[in-house]
Formats: structure tokens, sequence, C-alpha cells
């Protein structure tokens, strides 16, 4: 399928979970990341608030905040542009639209921060593999605001891991240039990548850049 197909077929199969099947997700997932030492060592979390049939966060932000761990939403720039910044967020805060029609918090551009202040970012997907390559929405906007990890050698902050739902993995994406590679991708009943099974991370797109 083409990118275009695979998205379209992803979004109908997420969309199409029951409610009991959404609240089971997010508790699997929920312990699946809390089990991961970049989660526990983690003091700054960016979250994202579950559309179009994400696998929902919403379990996971409670016990973050519950274990004093500041959770961050991605917010647009209202000037324009592709890049994100994030504001801390917890569960109850106002909240207000934005263009794309996200939910994102009601908090002054002073408050913002910038992707490089965060320890760990879990970035939704619509598709992805066990190497780590990554499907999104299609906007770009979360590649092009961690774009700068690529060049860093040795101090990557923060880490990135993909969460979406099991049956979201296919066999092989092909990368392109600019695609930021995850460190992990979690789901609901399992972790791909990471020492284990040869994860990527920063090497494989600075092989990328180097192309």
């Amino acid at each position: 399928m083409t990118r275009v197909q695979l998205r379209r077929t992803m979004r109908e199969r997420r969309r199409a979970l029951s409610p009991a099947r959404r609240v089971r997700y997010s508790v699997q997932l929920s312990r699946r990341v809390q089990g991961l030492a970049v989660y526990r060592n983690s003091r700054r979390v960016a979250v994202y608030l579950a559309n179009d049939g994400e696998i929902d966060l919403a379990v996971l932000v409670q016990r973050a905040v519950a274990a004093r761990k500041r959770c961050y939403l991605p917010v647009l720039c209202p000037l324009g542009g592709r890049r994100l910044w994030f504001a801390a967020y917890r569960p109850g805060e106002p909240l207000r639209m934005n263009r794309l029609h996200i939910l994102e918090p009601k908090r002054p551009a002073a408050q913002w921060v910038r992707a490089a202040c965060l320890d760990l970012v879990l970035v939704p997907l619509v598709a992805f593999d066990a190497r780590g390559n990554r499907i999104g929405m299609g906007g770009g906007y979360y590649d092009k605001t961690l774009a700068f990890l690529a060049g860093r050698r040795y101090w990557r902050k923060p880490r990135v891991v993909g969460v979406g739902h099991d049956f979201q993995r296919v066999a092989v994406i092909k990368p392109r240039p600019w695609d930021v590679a995850l460190d992990r991708v979690i789901t609901e009943s399992r972790v791909y990548g990471g020492a284990q099974q040869g994860g990527v991370g920063v090497q494989q797109m600075m092989s990328r850049q180097a192309k």
C-alpha cells in the first residue's frame, strides 16, 4: 500500500475499536510505559490527547502526575510553521482548540518550552515497523520539531518513543531522509526496539542525514 492508503486503513481500524477496548488498551499501555527505565528516569514527559482513534494516554498521564512527573502537551505556534512547542498540563486544566482542531493547554506563550527541555516525548503514530520507523498523519510536525536530534552524537535528549496499537505494525516502512527514528515503540501488548531488538534512534538518524 502507499502511505496514503496505509493511513486510511489504519485510521479506520483504530476508529472502529469499541470503547471497552480503548479503555483496556489504555491501561495496558500505561503499565508497559511505566516499566521502562527511560520513563522512570524522566521528569518532564510530553504526552498527547488522543484523537481520531489514537491509543489513549489518559491513564498514564494520571499515574505520571501522581508520581510527580511533569506532563506537557504539544502546542502550535500561532504564527504558523510546523515546529511544536510544549506546555505543561494536568488533567482538568483549561484547554483551547488550535487551528488543527486539536485541544492544547490554555497557557501563555511565555510558559511554553522547547522539545530540548524535555526528557521523554511520547509520539502518536498511524503505522510503524519493528525497527522504529513511523508514519504519522502527514503534517511532519514531530519530525521538524525533533530534527535537531540528528546532529547530536553523544547527548540525546529527549528520548523519543512511539505509542500505538499493536495492529498498526507493518513489516517494513521505508524511511524518508527527514523522518525521525524512534528509540522504541510501545503498544498495549509489547515493546519494540531498544537494545533487545537492535533499536534505532540517533545512529540511524545520522546515517539518513549523511545519504
